[in-house]
């Protein structure tokens, strides 16, 4: 027999750099006019973003003598689909985009995941940049490289890790969110309090009036410890091997909640703090962690006026989890707190299964 061996063993840089700064989204045509990232620019985003930004972003990068051009699609997470995908594509091959050109993601996390994954799959990938303008995104999708569209069976089943170029954050942008908006966002950072750090945690406690009231002082401490804490994650381990597993706290239920709900019923964090409460009340019936733990955790998610109860039957969710890309031999996989700052391990391994007993008992408590 002969063999012949083909050597791609080597090391690639994907670092890259997340800049968080008051008012900077004035100054980003500038720094690509200093730092070009492409020699075009297409400018994805979504119906509500483009009238509020784009043309912001577009006219300034023009002034610096950059090339760009706007594309845009209906905002919400309906259209985070693969037909959109296609639209645009067709989109950038009709404004010309090459190579050497790049895209840059304005708005929330649906135009993330999706100018991500375009990006990553455009003339075999092309450079992108992030310029979240959610709370949501700023601390969660728009950082540690995946990208995904959903599917009719599920969320996020297509997809891709795809790390941008740079990141831009810009608290102010916030100012423009509804209060809702920006709840759905604070669930992602309890979220990292419980899995991660227990000081962030008690710093959302300590100033729950304050950060309801968007005191800007407030929210941009919780976006760059959000942010620190979601990039030390994703350091140690980029494509979820085992510790990365951990941003997935309440996220098994919630997607399903979100899917049962044909992404109307709840915004994502909304059903992630639904999520949380399931997956804390059964770390606490299976021994991983303390009571006092979990009511802590749904006093707090209850202090933002985020829900902690489904609205769905059991059997809606329980076959809906069966179709998340985290399940492994046909098991549903949980990540469990130990206690707020830290998670739970068996054997080493963040994820763990749990008796469909045991979650057939808790999901006919949360059914509607």
């Amino acid at each position: 027999m002969m063999k012949v061996r083909i050597n791609l063993k080597k090391e690639i840089d994907f670092s890259y750099d997340v800049l968080i700064e008051s008012g900077l989204l004035g100054k980003i045509p500038k720094d690509l006019k200093n730092n070009p990232i492409g020699n075009k620019y297409a400018i994805i985003t979504d119906s509500n973003v483009n009238r509020i930004y784009g043309h912001k972003i577009a006219n300034g990068m023009i002034s610096e003598g950059l090339t760009v051009c706007m594309l845009n699609f209906q905002a919400g997470e309906k259209s985070k689909n693969i037909n959109i995908v296609e639209y645009l594509i067709n989109k950038l091959i009709d404004k010309g985009l090459e190579r050497n050109s790049a895209i840059i993601a304005l708005g929330g996390g649906v135009v993330g995941d999706v100018a991500g994954f375009v990006a990553s799959i455009f003339l075999r990938s092309i450079p992108y940049i992030q310029i979240p303008t959610t709370l949501m995104a700023q601390v969660d999708s728009s950082i540690g490289g995946k990208t995904a569209v959903d599917l009719s069976k599920g969320k996020n089943l297509i997809g891709t890790f795809h790390h941008p170029k740079k990141v831009y954050i810009d608290p102010l942008v916030l100012s423009s969110l509804s209060q809702r908006e920006l709840q759905n966002g604070l669930s992602e950072i309890i979220k990292y309090g419980v899995i991660y750090n227990r000081g962030l945690f008690e710093y959302l406690e300590n100033n729950v009036e304050e950060i309801n009231k968007r005191n800007v002082e407030c929210i941009t401490h919780i976006i760059i410890k959000s942010c620190q804490i979601k990039s030390e994650i994703v350091q140690k381990d980029e494509k979820e091997e085992n510790l990365r597993a951990i941003l997935n706290y309440g996220h098994t239920f919630g997607h399903a909640e979100e899917k049962c709900g044909k992404y109307e019923t709840h915004l994502h964090g909304e059903a992630v703090t639904i999520g949380m409460n399931f997956a804390g009340t059964l770390a606490y019936r299976l021994g991983f962690w303390q009571k006092v733990d979990l009511q802590r955790q749904n006093s707090l998610i209850k202090s933002f006026n985020l829900p902690i109860k489904s609205n769905f039957k059991s059997n809606e969710i329980l076959k809906v989890m069966y179709r998340d890309k985290k399940v492994a031999d046909q098991r549903i996989m949980f990540v469990f707190p130990e206690k707020i700052g830290k998670m739970a391990t068996s054997n080493g391994k963040y994820k763990i299964t749990v008796p469909e007993k045991e979650l057939v008992s808790l999901l006919n408590e949360f059914s509607s």
